[in-house]
C-alpha cells in the first residue's frame, strides 16, 4: 500500500490520468491525497470532479479556494464572469447538484497520524488544538451551505490579526482564508492574499507563512498545495506541491512512505 499526495489539479483531467497511470495508483490497496483545487485553469474541470468523486474512500481531498468560488457560484454568492467560464461545464452538468453536495462534504483539513493536508496555510498562532477545533465549526458548517447567506458567512476577506477575529463573527470566514488562500504574513502573522509570486517577490515585511514559528506543525509533516510559483518545495517538514500544471508545467505526487516524487508534463 502507498500513499500518494498530488498537487493542485485544476482541471487539468489528462496529465492526473496520466500521473496515476505513471505511479501505477490501485484505488483497491492505495490512498490518493489531494491538495485542492480540483476545478478552474484547466479544461476538464467537470470531467476531474467525476474522476476523483468516483474515487470514493481511497481518496481523500481537501477543499481548495477555487473549489469554494465553484460553490459560491453555485448558490448565487458570485455572479457568474467570463473569467470563470472554465467551470461553467460544471454549473450546467446535469449531476451539478451531486457534484457540489459531494464537494461540500470534503475535509477543510486532514490530520492523520503525524501529517497535516490543507489547501493554502496554517496560521503561525494556531495550536494543533486551534486546529482541530477550527475543523470541527468549518467543516459542518460547509456541510450546510444550501444558501447565499449561509455561504456568505465563510466567504469573503478579512484583515488584520487573528486576535481580533478569534472572539467575533469573523472567526470562520479569517480560518478559511488563511486554509485556503494564504501565501505570505507579516512578522505578527497577519496574512497577506494580494502577492502570489515565488519568495523574495513580495515587501519586505512578508514572509512566507511557514516560515514563522508555528506550534501546530512543529511536530507535523504539512503538506499543501496553493502556490503555483514556489512549485515542489521542502521547507523543513513542510511539502509544497503545486507545481503548476495549469500553467503548462507539471503535475506532480509524493510517494508518503519512500519520499519520493514522480511528475508528469501539463502537455501529453
Amino acid at each position: 500500500m502507498a500513499t500518494y499526495v498530488i498537487g493542485d489539479i485544476h482541471g487539468c483531467y489528462e496529465p492526473l490520468c496520466r500521473l496515476l497511470n505513471k505511479i501505477n495508483f490501485n484505488e483497491a490497496n492505495d490512498q490518493l491525497w489531494l491538495t485542492g483545487d480540483l476545478v478552474n485553469k484547466g479544461p476538464q474541470s467537470l470531467e476531474t470532479l467525476r474522476l476523483v468523486m468516483s474515487l470514493g474512500e481511497s481518496c481523500i481531498t481537501v477543499l481548495g479556494n477555487h473549489d469554494i468560488h465553484l460553490l459560491a457560484l453555485h448558490y448565487g454568492l458570485r455572479a457568474r464572469k467570463e473569467k470563470d467560464s472554465k467551470i461553467f461545464q460544471v454549473l450546467d452538468a446535469d449531476d451539478a447538484e451531486t457534484l457540489m453536495g459531494w464537494l461540500q462534504s470534503r475535509p477543510i483539513i486532514h490530520i492523520e497520524h503525524q501529517t497535516i493536508l490543507v489547501h493554502a496555510g496554517i496560521h503561525p498562532q494556531w495550536s494543533l488544538e486551534t486546529l482541530k477545533s477550527l475543523k470541527q465549526e468549518l467543516e459542518p458548517a460547509i456541510k450546510k451551505v444550501s444558501s447565499k447567506e449561509a455561504l456568505s458567512d465563510l466567504y469573503g476577506n478579512t484583515e488584520g490579526p487573528w486576535a481580533n477575529a478569534e472572539n467575533s463573527s469573523t472567526r470562520s470566514r479569517y480560518a478559511m482564508n488563511c486554509l485556503t488562500r494564504m501565501r505570505f504574513c507579516d512578522f505578527q502573522g497577519t496574512p497577506e492574499y494580494q502577492h502570489n509570486g515565488p519568495p523574495g517577490s513580495q515587501p519586505d515585511h512578508f514572509v512566507p507563512w511557514f516560515t514563522l514559528d508555528n506550534q501546530a506543525i512543529a511536530s507535523h509533516t504539512v503538506l499543501f498545495g496553493h502556490w503555483a510559483a514556489l512549485g515542489y518545495h521542502q521547507h523543513n517538514n513542510i511539502v509544497g506541491l503545486d507545481t503548476g500544471c495549469a500553467w503548462g508545467n507539471s503535475l506532480t505526487a509524493l510517494n508518503l512512505e519512500e519520499n519520493t516524487i514522480v511528475s508528469v508534463s501539463a502537455e501529453s
